[in-house]
């Protein structure tokens, strides 16, 4: 056998290299194929980051409400997160994406999304569930300059109206026409204005309660998707499972560049089902 790192010869039997001290049982390289993945999931020989189970998920309720989330085409990670539960009679979906300038970024998407969904899927309230998000995320932090950090928007779908909730540039569309729900905490110049993490400061949610007056599709969705939308004609609200329609919105994305991470959440109201 020979070492991934220094090429020098080993034994079968031994489980580290005797000339540099490398772990002979380390994970493959998905790039090279050396046995070289540290415990941070990058290669130590070519320095790739391993992809991991969050570059591509896709998740389908009973009743079609589906969620599909992905890395992109540029980004080395994916630093979204999503959940999309059914709960007692109502439906809860939480998309968060991770401030790219922070540490962590994906920590805090993943801290964020697991605390908020837990709680609505519970019947807390949509200010009470980001506030417990906010607590986890901001407890990720160590210092000024290590505060992950991430963008929020959550929905609950229950007897036929939606509860909106979010901080961020994180979205919320009411299809077919594609009515925007939230309006972005952002500057002028595109910069956020509030996000979670342990830098953001007394930050509260922005709440929107929506009544829809006909069948249609709930859209929730990361910047990764809505900066491609303009000019882009929303598809109908037909038969079309929401897991399709996710998927090709999804395709619409990468084919426009796929800059950033890409999460699009449907669930459908009223008779809708595509």
């Amino acid at each position: 056998m020979i070492c991934p790192m220094c090429e020098a010869s080993v034994e079968a039997t031994h489980l580290y290299c005797e000339a540099c001290g490398h772990a002979l049982s380390a994970p493959v390289c998905a790039s090279c194929g050396a046995a070289a993945v540290d415990a941070d999931g990058y290669c130590e020989r070519c320095g790739l980051r391993q992809p991991t189970g969050r570059d591509h998920a896709e998740i389908v309720l009973d009743g079609g409400a589906a969620g599909v989330t992905d890395k992109g085409l540029r980004r080395a990670r994916n630093e979204d997160a999503m959940a999309l539960v059914s709960s007692g009679g109502r439906i809860v979906t939480v998309v968060c994406d991770g401030v790219g300038s922070s540490p962590r970024a994906d920590e805090a998407s993943a801290v964020a999304v697991e605390t908020a969904a837990g709680a609505l899927a519970r019947g807390m309230p949509t200010e009470e569930a980001f506030a417990l998000a906010a607590r986890a995320v901001a407890k990720l932090g160590t210092s000024v300059d290590d505060a992950p950090a991430c963008t929020y928007v959550s929905a609950v779908v229950e007897n036929g109206t939606v509860t909106v909730g979010w901080a961020g540039d994180t979205r919320a569309y009411w299809l077919p026409g594609g009515h925007l729900l939230t309006e972005d905490d952002a500057a002028p110049t595109g910069e956020i204005t509030a996000w979670l993490g342990a830098d953001a400061g007394d930050v509260a949610p922005q709440v929107r309660v929506y009544a829809p007056r006909a069948p249609g599709l709930l859209l929730v969705c990361s910047d990764g998707l809505w900066r491609y939308l303009r000019g882009h004609t929303f598809p109908a609200t037909d038969s079309t499972p929401p897991i399709e329609t996710a998927r090709a919105l999804l395709r619409h994305a990468l084919e426009s560049g796929g800059q950033d991470n890409v999460t699009i959440v449907l669930i459908p109201l009223g008779d809708a089902h595509g």
